[in-house]
Protein backbone atom coordinates (compact mmCIF):
# COMPACT_ATOMS: atom_id res chain seq x y z
CA UNK A 1 0.00 0.00 0.00
CA UNK A 2 1.13 3.41 -1.09
CA UNK A 3 2.08 5.75 1.91
CA UNK A 4 2.33 9.27 1.86
CA UNK A 5 4.01 11.01 4.87
CA UNK A 6 3.73 15.14 4.90
CA UNK A 7 5.43 17.45 6.81
CA UNK A 8 6.18 21.28 7.40
CA UNK A 9 2.87 22.52 8.25
CA UNK A 10 2.56 25.42 10.78
CA UNK A 11 1.03 28.87 11.91
CA UNK A 12 2.61 31.58 10.23
CA UNK A 13 1.96 35.35 9.95
CA UNK A 14 0.32 37.06 6.83
CA UNK A 15 3.54 37.56 4.41
CA UNK A 16 5.26 35.10 5.86
CA UNK A 17 6.44 31.47 4.24
CA UNK A 18 6.20 27.74 4.71
CA UNK A 19 7.37 24.83 2.84
CA UNK A 20 5.48 21.84 2.67
CA UNK A 21 6.85 18.36 2.10
CA UNK A 22 5.44 14.86 1.20
CA UNK A 23 7.57 11.63 0.95
CA UNK A 24 5.97 8.45 -1.02
CA UNK A 25 6.87 4.95 0.22
CA UNK A 26 6.06 1.83 -1.30
CA UNK A 27 5.04 3.45 -4.59
CA UNK A 28 6.92 2.27 -8.07
CA UNK A 29 6.25 4.83 -10.75
CA UNK A 30 4.50 8.14 -10.40
CA UNK A 31 2.98 9.79 -12.82
CA UNK A 32 1.98 13.06 -11.20
CA UNK A 33 2.34 14.65 -7.64
CA UNK A 34 0.42 17.56 -6.49
CA UNK A 35 -1.54 19.42 -3.72
CA UNK A 36 -4.73 20.28 -2.65
CA UNK A 37 -6.52 21.85 0.12
CA UNK A 38 -9.64 21.77 1.92
CA UNK A 39 -10.74 25.34 3.30
CA UNK A 40 -13.34 24.20 5.71
CA UNK A 41 -14.69 21.08 6.05
CA UNK A 42 -17.99 22.02 4.76
CA UNK A 43 -16.02 22.63 1.39
CA UNK A 44 -14.74 20.89 -1.48
CA UNK A 45 -10.93 19.96 -1.31
CA UNK A 46 -9.25 22.17 -4.59
CA UNK A 47 -6.07 22.01 -6.40
CA UNK A 48 -3.45 24.21 -5.29
CA UNK A 49 -0.64 22.68 -7.69
CA UNK A 50 0.42 19.72 -9.66
CA UNK A 51 3.62 18.11 -11.04
CA UNK A 52 3.64 16.19 -13.15
CA UNK A 53 6.34 13.32 -14.13
CA UNK A 54 8.64 15.10 -17.10
CA UNK A 55 8.75 18.62 -14.35
CA UNK A 56 5.25 20.30 -16.22
CA UNK A 57 3.49 22.36 -13.24
CA UNK A 58 -0.08 23.84 -13.23
CA UNK A 59 -1.31 26.27 -10.35
CA UNK A 60 -4.69 27.39 -9.32
CA UNK A 61 -5.26 31.54 -9.98
CA UNK A 62 -4.93 31.95 -6.35
CA UNK A 63 -1.37 30.23 -5.80
CA UNK A 64 -0.08 31.36 -9.20
CA UNK A 65 3.36 33.85 -8.03
CA UNK A 66 3.31 32.85 -4.99
CA UNK A 67 3.64 29.00 -4.24
CA UNK A 68 6.03 26.80 -6.06
CA UNK A 69 5.88 22.97 -6.49
CA UNK A 70 9.11 21.27 -7.39
CA UNK A 71 9.81 17.23 -6.80
CA UNK A 72 13.11 15.47 -6.25
CA UNK A 73 12.47 11.62 -8.23
CA UNK A 74 14.92 10.26 -6.45
CA UNK A 75 13.36 10.76 -3.18
CA UNK A 76 9.63 10.36 -4.53
CA UNK A 77 9.12 13.66 -2.34
CA UNK A 78 7.29 16.40 -3.58
CA UNK A 79 7.51 19.90 -2.02
CA UNK A 80 5.36 23.47 -2.14
CA UNK A 81 7.17 26.19 -1.19
CA UNK A 82 4.41 28.59 -0.23
CA UNK A 83 5.07 32.78 -0.17
CA UNK A 84 3.71 35.66 0.58
CA UNK A 85 0.75 33.80 2.64
CA UNK A 86 -2.18 35.13 3.37
CA UNK A 87 -4.98 34.78 5.50
CA UNK A 88 -7.13 32.63 2.94
CA UNK A 89 -4.58 30.34 2.24
CA UNK A 90 -5.30 28.80 5.42
CA UNK A 91 -6.69 25.29 4.88
CA UNK A 92 -5.66 21.25 5.73
CA UNK A 93 -3.50 20.78 2.63
CA UNK A 94 -3.08 17.48 1.16
CA UNK A 95 -0.61 15.51 -0.95
CA UNK A 96 -1.62 13.60 -3.58
CA UNK A 97 -0.13 11.31 -5.93
CA UNK A 98 -1.18 9.66 -9.26
CA UNK A 99 -0.06 5.78 -9.94
CA UNK A 100 -1.18 3.52 -12.39
CA UNK A 101 -4.28 5.99 -12.61
CA UNK A 102 -5.34 5.38 -9.05
CA UNK A 103 -5.23 8.70 -6.28
CA UNK A 104 -3.52 7.89 -3.69
CA UNK A 105 -3.81 10.79 -0.43
CA UNK A 106 -1.93 11.70 2.16
CA UNK A 107 -3.68 12.66 6.11
CA UNK A 108 -3.29 16.59 5.82
CA UNK A 109 -1.42 18.68 7.19
CA UNK A 110 -2.58 22.38 8.08
CA UNK A 111 -1.80 25.38 7.10
CA UNK A 112 -2.53 28.30 9.43
CA UNK A 113 -2.16 32.15 8.32
CA UNK A 114 -2.46 34.63 11.29
CA UNK A 115 -1.30 37.58 13.11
Amino acid sequence: QVQLVESGGGLVQPGGSLRLSCAASRIFIINRMGWYRRQAPEKQRELVATIASGGSTNYADSVKGRFTISRDNAKNTVYLQMNSLKPEDTALYYCNVIQYGVNYWGQGTQVTVAS
